[in-house]
Parts: structure tokens; C-alpha cells; sequence
């Protein structure tokens, strides 16, 4: 199994990381070349994202509505699939907050249910 990591989508990848966008919305002024894939069935629901609008009181309640969301969603195994065919994988976030966004959350998630 490789390793995983997240990084903010405009910060450069270490070389051989495959690089996953976990947004919903394709991050402004990103070229489609700094992406490998855009898994955005996996990213947060419109209603959970827009609940949270990256307001830090209101990351716990984000936390729980997204993992609930992640215990159902059918795109997981896929990601666990890429996980276990690439030595490194980078989720990208576009978020500025390297702490409180979904690819945090799913890293978490991950790493608890694998």
C-alpha cells in the first residue's frame, strides 16, 4: 500500500506523486496538467460544503456530515483501489486552510476505516 498525503492544489507535488483533485469545483486558474484525476464524486455534497462555507466553527459539524457522507459513498473503494496501485497519492484540496477542508477529513476517514 502507498503512502498518502494531502497538499493545497497550487503547491507543487514531490516527484512521482499521483494527484488527485477532491474537489467538487475545479480550483480557479489550475491547469488540467497539475491533476492526474479529479475524483469529485468524492468531494463533500453541495449541501455539506455550503453549511460549512470554510467557517472554522462550524469545521466540527462539516467533519461529521462529510464522514457520514464518505461511510456511504460508492466512489471510496475506487480511491482505496488508486491508493494500493500508487506508491505515493496526493489528494489535492483547493482550500486555503491546510487543517480544516474534505481532503483532511477523508485523509482521516482513510486512515480510520483501512
Amino acid at each position: 500500500m502507498g503512502t498518502v498525503r494531502i497538499l493545497r492544489v497550487y503547491e507543487e507535488p514531490e516527484a512521482g506523486e499521483y494527484r488527485v483533485l477532491v474537489d467538487r469545483l475545479w480550483p480557479r486558474g489550475v491547469s488540467k496538467s497539475k491533476v492526474d484525476l479529479w475524483l469529485k464524486e468524492i468531494a463533500p455534497s453541495t449541501a455539506v460544503r455550503s453549511a460549512f462555507d470554510h467557517v472554522a466553527e462550524r469545521f466540527e459539524a462539516f467533519e461529521d456530515d462529510y464522514t457520514q457522507e464518505l461511510s456511504h459513498n460508492p466512489e471510496v473503494p475506487r480511491l482505496h483501489e488508486l491508493i494500493a496501485a500508487h506508491e505515493k497519492l496526493v489528494l489535492l484540496y483547493g482550500a486555503k486552510d491546510p487543517l480544516q477542508n474534505q481532503a483532511a477529513v477523508l485523509l482521516n476517514f482513510l486512515n480510520t476505516t483501512s
